[in-house]
């Protein structure tokens, strides 16, 4: 999972509209659903949905069914705010023009927020990936290496990082449809098994969910978390040649997704037992071993690491981008604005931060090798799903939504506080809930000091001004 996007003009949160550039809108919809599924694919799915399988068993296929019905009605009220009032600032200024400039602040920081944790989740996960060809090699390096590769992509600039992250888009969509026909193959037996017992398709309950509803119930935020990505679309509308192809665009994607996704995992967790994956190990790796394919763990692997350093990459850039966006509404010291006119106007203040953040996550790597990969897996997924609910909680206050609209944005809203609460049942990732709710708490309180602090002084500068010019 991951977002990138591109902002090409920031706007006030008081700005009723925007007016793109003629580059900003010349991506067909093609581009946009293949730009999504790149910067969606990721190793939340390639090695996070491990733990998901673990959770629930074969009925993960069931979790991620529900996941990606939220996901598309979230979407689908997003590309209606959209075509009402197309806005390069997407959510944060949906959020901002329902309920006030606090919420357009929280959501900018809560999203700029799970990107950092995102790059951390990837980082590790790409570090424990390359402990697959080297296992005496810490963490920490392999996260080095690949956040300093990455900080290089992203100095490219906008063009570079589109040419990027579609060939690595193609790449790891291909990676899933070599193990889906390479799975179907050993299925109807052409390749011949190291031992152990043939595929068999679970046909009962117990086998379907082997841990209960409990379990189920917990897996969903694994499910989430593999399609955390297409706010993105909603960000990148505003370069559509036709915004009106926006819903389409995202309704393509979802739906490639979720027939790969479903289709691979069904196949995955009937091939070899529950107790065989592991969470270091990616469950399509697990599910080719008891085949005579040498060389599949080291292709799959390849591809795993590319799709996990291409939502990274993403995360990388779209939090640099975003931040400029915050800092140009006033939500964030106007030096994170600054672009550096002979060095491809890049931001480099926001991309400082970010790398601040990129610096974090390898300290944290090398601290907590152990469980920070869920902690972090799972806060991230939960500050995607809070920023999600807002999404259609803004949807509610600014659009004249049908009845049918409204009730499926509720079931939008259930399913989305059903992975969320599900994080509290299992011991392992509590914490990642308590380190989301930090999150919360301390955005919160940002929100607080700048209300008092700063918004209120700017309205009465500005209240003095209008009363002066009357005067």
């Amino acid at each position: 999972m991951g977002g990138g996007f591109t902002v090409t003009k920031a706007h006030s949160p008081d700005t009723k509209g925007s007016n793109p550039t003629d580059e900003s809108g010349s991506m067909q919809w093609w581009q946009l659903s293949l730009i999504g599924v790149g910067c969606t694919i990721g190793t939340g799915y390639f090695l996070g949905s491990t733990i998901g399988i673990k959770t629930t068993g074969p009925s993960i296929i069931f979790s991620f069914i529900l996941a990606s019905l939220g996901t598309y009605i979230v979407y689908r009220l997003l590309a209606k705010m959209t075509a009402a009032d197309p806005h390069e600032g997407s959510f944060c200024y949906y959020a901002n023009k329902a309920f006030g400039r606090w919420a357009g602040f929280s959501a900018g920081w809560n999203y700029w927020s799970s990107n950092i944790l995102i790059m951390g989740s990837q980082l590790t996960a790409l570090s424990i990936l390359s402990q697959f060809w080297f296992p005496k090699i810490p963490l920490w390096i392999f996260a080095s290496g690949f956040a300093i590769i990455s900080i290089i992509v992203v100095l490219f600039g906008t063009k570079g990082f589109d040419r990027v992250e579609n060939v690595l888009a193609v790449i790891k969509t291909a990676a899933i449809v070599m193990f889906i026909i390479l799975a179907i193959c050993g299925i109807f037996g052409w390749f011949g098994l190291k031992g152990g017992e043939p595929p068999s398709f679970p046909n009962t309950y117990k086998e379907l969910f082997p841990k209960g509803l409990k379990g189920f119930w917990t897996s969903l935020i694994y499910a989430f978390y593999a399609f955390g990505g297409i706010e993105v679309i909603g960000l990148m509308a505003m370069r559509l040649k036709k915004k009106e192809d926006a819903p389409k665009a995202g309704t393509i994607m979802l739906l490639c997704l979720t027939i790969i996704y479903v289709i691979s995992l069904g196949l995955a967790v009937t091939m070899v037992s529950l107790d065989a994956f592991s969470e270091k190990e990616s469950p399509f790796v697990t599910a080719m071993d008891s085949y005579h394919l040498g060389f599949f763990p080291h292709v799959f692997n390849g591809a795993i690491i590319i799709a996990g350093f291409s939502t990274m990459t993403a995360s990388l850039f779209g939090v640099t981008n975003l931040l400029v966006t915050i800092a140009d509404d006033g939500n964030a010291p106007l030096f994170f604005a600054n672009k550096i006119k002979n060095f491809k106007d890049l931001p480099l203040p926001a991309l400082g931060l970010a790398t601040l953040g990129l610096i974090g996550s390898i300290i944290t790597a090398l601290l907590l090798p152990g469980k920070i990969y869920e902690y972090i897996t799972t806060a991230a997924g939960l500050l995607i799903l809070y920023n999600w609910a807002f999404i259609v909680i803004s949807a509610f206050k600014i659009l004249k939504l049908k009845i049918m609209n409204k009730l499926t944005g509720w079931i939008g809203l259930l399913l989305i506080a059903a992975a969320v609460t599900g994080t509290l049942l299992e011991r392992e990732i509590r914490p990642g809930f308590f380190i989301s709710l930090l999150f919360v708490v301390l955005i919160g309180l940002a929100a607080i000091f700048m209300k008092k602090r700063v918004w209120n002084k700017e309205k009465s500068l500005s209240d003095r001004a209008r009363r002066s010019n009357l005067d």
